[in-house]
């Protein structure tokens, strides 16, 4: 059993809503109900009453309510305890970022803030990017670094999270470079031979920009699929052994391309920019981070 199915259960019987609650918890609906009934599962027991409109608790919910709310404050009690004696001892913080953003981008980036951060020790949660929020709203991450696009946005507060803008991202199409320097393959290929294509899967946060690359693409796509993984470094490695095309963030084969490897497999119009943002809880009350955001938020614009 996981606490967060605990928070789960009070967010959805304080708001009555399936709907609402997933939106307060960052999550899809369908994702917060499966949440849900594993809770259920490892209780043995209903706590919903399925039948009835407003969401109701069954008995055995009402039940669990007081227990679920004593068990939840004293577990974040303790965490708020220990979490402070951690922050007395030292300047270490947590950084929750998407895998891909882990492998290039912030090894750069804490090297070209190195002035800023100061003696900032650091610790690196990499997650996907739901998981990387998660991880800042739970409270088990100093600060969150991630990608940004409006139709995809990260749905967290302004007010209680404030976020600044680092960069920028692009995404592209590519394939192996060839002896002559040209791509492998070209988008967009034909019916008479699709392209094979390496995608990302249906829960990574790539899938979405991909499929918003393809619906906004000048031309109708003809690609074959063979490969799927949310990892775009387990793309990478399929696209230089020539396995097909996939699309990549531009920062994840700067190296691929300055060496001849990789080749962009389309033209500007199948790309799609993204924003690289940081984020922290204004309710965090540490020093160091106190320290280390008036100093970033010095250099770089808030969102």
């Amino acid at each position: 059993m996981e606490t967060r199915w605990l928070e789960d259960f009070l967010v959805l019987a304080e708001t009555g809503s399936f709907t609402r609650s997933a939106e307060l918890r960052h999550l899809t609906q369908p994702a917060f109900s499966r949440r849900i009934k594993a809770l259920e599962q490892w209780l043995g027991a209903d706590l919903i009453d399925r039948t009835t409109w407003p969401t109701r608790l069954t008995p055995a919910g009402e039940l669990l309510l007081d227990k679920a709310r004593q068990l939840v404050g004293e577990l974040s009690s303790t965490r708020t305890l220990l979490r402070g004696l951690h922050a007395a001892d030292g300047t270490t913080l947590t950084l929750a970022v998407p895998h891909t953003l882990s492998f290039g981008f912030v090894p750069r980036w804490l090297a070209d803030e190195r002035t800023a951060l100061g003696e900032v020790s650091w610790r690196l949660l990499a997650h996907n990017v739901h998981d990387a929020v998660v991880a800042l709203v739970e409270g088990n991450a100093d600060l969150l670094l991630c990608y940004h696009h409006p139709r995809h946005p990260v749905e967290l507060s302004a007010g209680r999270y404030p976020g600044l803008r680092l960069g920028s991202e692009t995404l592209g199409p590519f394939a192996r470079a060839m002896p002559d320097g040209q791509p492998q393959w070209q988008l967009p290929g034909s019916s008479a031979a699709p392209l094979p294509f390496l995608g990302y899967g249906p829960n990574a946060y790539f899938r979405r920009m991909t499929d918003l690359i393809l619906e906004r693409a000048p031309a109708v796509c003809a690609l074959r699929q063979c490969f799927e993984t949310d990892m775009a470094e387990g793309l990478k490695a399929m696209v230089l052994e020539g396995h097909g095309v996939a699309f990549l963030p531009h920062s994840a084969v700067q190296r691929e391309l300055a060496a001849g490897q990789l080749c962009a497999a389309g033209g500007e119009q199948w790309t799609l920019p993204m924003e690289i943002r940081v984020y922290r809880d204004a309710r965090r009350e540490l020093p160091a981070l106190d320290a280390l955001w008036q100093q970033l938020a010095a250099r770089y614009p808030a969102v």
